[in-house]
C-alpha cells in the first residue's frame, strides 16, 4: 500500500478502533467521579457488568440524558439510591445513548424505564416514580404481585441476546455514520451508499459461506460412478432373465390362446342363442299380426252373407207381387 493511502486510511481505521472500545470505555469513565463532587449511590451498568443484575435485588433505570421525564426523577433516584442499603437493595441505572445494547436486551421502548429484579427474576414497575412509592414497593413487597416478565424475554435468555447484539451492532453503524459525516465531511448519500455496497457483499459473502457449508455436510452424489462387483453381477443376472423370457413365452401363448377360443366359442353361442330368441320373438309377432287380420276378415264373411240373403228375400218378395 503506497504511503499516501496509509496515511488516509489511518482516521477512518482509528475511528473504528475508539467506536469498538468505546462502550466499556464509557462504562469505566462513568464509574469514576471528581474529588469535588459527591459520590453517587446510584450503581451504573453496561454491557460488561450488567450480569450482576441476576444475583441479589435490584432497582434498574434506563434513562437518556436527553428526556425530560428522566431529568424529573434524577434528584428522586438519587434519594433512593441513599436509602438502598436500608432497604436491602442495589439501586442502578443505564443511559440508553452510550449502551444501546443493553436497552435492547430489557427491550426497552419508553423513558424512563424501571425494573425491578430479584435473582435474576425481572418485573417491570410500573407504579409511581416518588421517592415514599419506590420505597414502599420494596419494604411492602409489592412486587411479588407483579407478573414476572415472561422467560423467552427474559435479559438472560438467547433470544434478548440477539437482540442486544442487534441493538448493539445498530448503534456501532450510526457511529460510523456521524463520523463519515461530521469528521471525515462524507456527503450524507455517499454514507448511505457505502453502507448498501457494505450490506450486499456482506449478504454475497455469507451465502458463499452457507453453500460450502451445505456442500461439505451433504455432498452431491455423482451421476456416473464405477459400478461395484456385486452391482455387475445383478445387472449380469438381469440381462441373462430378460433373454429366457422369449423361450417361455410361445408355450405362455398357446394357452392364451386356448382360453381366448374357448371364450370366443362361448361368446359365439350366446350370440347365436341371442339372435335366435330375437327371431322366435319377431316370429311370434308377425303370427300375431296375421291372426288379427284373420279373425278381422272373418267378421266381415257373416256381414256380407247377410247382406246378400236379405237382397235375396227382397227380389223373391217382388217377383210374388208382380204375379198377383
Amino acid at each position: 500500500m503506497a504511503p499516501g493511502r496509509w496515511r488516509r486510511g489511518r482516521p477512518l481505521l482509528s475511528a473504528l478502533l475508539l467506536i469498538a472500545l468505546l462502550g466499556p470505555a464509557a462504562c469505566f469513565s462513568s464509574s469514576f467521579y471528581s474529588p469535588g463532587e459527591p459520590r453517587s449511590s446510584v450503581r451504573v451498568l453496561c454491557g460488561s457488568n450488567w450480569s450482576l443484575v441476576l444475583q441479589g435485588q435490584w432497582m434498574l433505570e434506563f434513562y437518556a440524558p436527553w428526556c425530560p421525564a428522566c431529568q424529573q426523577i434524577e434528584a428522586t433516584w438519587e434519594s433512593f439510591a441513599k436509602e438502598s442499603e436500608r432497604l436491602g437493595i442495589t439501586v442502578g441505572k443505564v443511559d440508553v445513548t452510550q449502551e444501546p445494547g443493553l436497552s435492547g436486551r430489557f427491550f426497552v421502548t419508553t423513558l424512563p424505564t424501571i425494573y425491578h429484579a430479584n435473582d435474576g427474576v425481572f418485573r417491570r414497575y410500573r407504579g409511581s416514580r416518588t421517592l415514599e412509592d419506590l420505597q414502599g414497593y420494596i419494604l411492602e413487597r409489592k412486587w411479588e404481585a407483579v407478573e414476572p416478565v415472561a422467560g423467552w424475554k427474559s435479559p438472560s435468555s438467547i433470544m434478548m441476546h440477539g437482540m442486544a447484539g442487534l441493538f448493539h451492532f445498530s448503534g456501532w453503524i450510526r457511529q460510523i455514520h456521524n463520523y463519515l459525516t461530521g469528521t471525515l465531511g462524507v456527503h450524507v448519500w455517499i454514507s448511505y451508499a457505502i453502507f448498501i455496497l457494505a450490506t450486499l457483499l456482506i449478504g454475497l459473502l455469507l451465502g458463499l459461506i452457507l453453500v460450502l457449508i451445505s456442500d461439505c455436510l451433504c455432498p452431491a452424489k455423482s451421476k456416473y460412478r464405477a459400478e461395484t462387483p456385486e452391482e455387475a453381477i445383478t445387472k449380469e443376472n438381469a440381462e441373462n432373465a430378460a433373454l429366457e423370457e422369449p423361450e417361455e413365452a410361445p408355450e405362455l401363448s398357446a394357452d392364451d390362446a386356448g382360453e381366448a377360443a374357448d371364450v370366443k366359442e362361448l361368446s359365439d353361442g350366446e350370440d347365436a342363442a341371442n339372435s335366435s330368441a330375437d327371431e322366435s320373438e319377431e316370429d311370434l309377432a308377425l303370427g300375431k299380426e296375421s291372426g288379427d287380420e284373420e279373425m278381422e276378415e272373418l267378421s266381415e264373411q257373416p256381414l256380407a252373407e247377410s247382406e246378400t240373403e236379405s237382397t235375396v228375400r227382397q227380389r223373391k218378395s217382388q217377383g210374388a207381387e208382380k204375379e198377383l
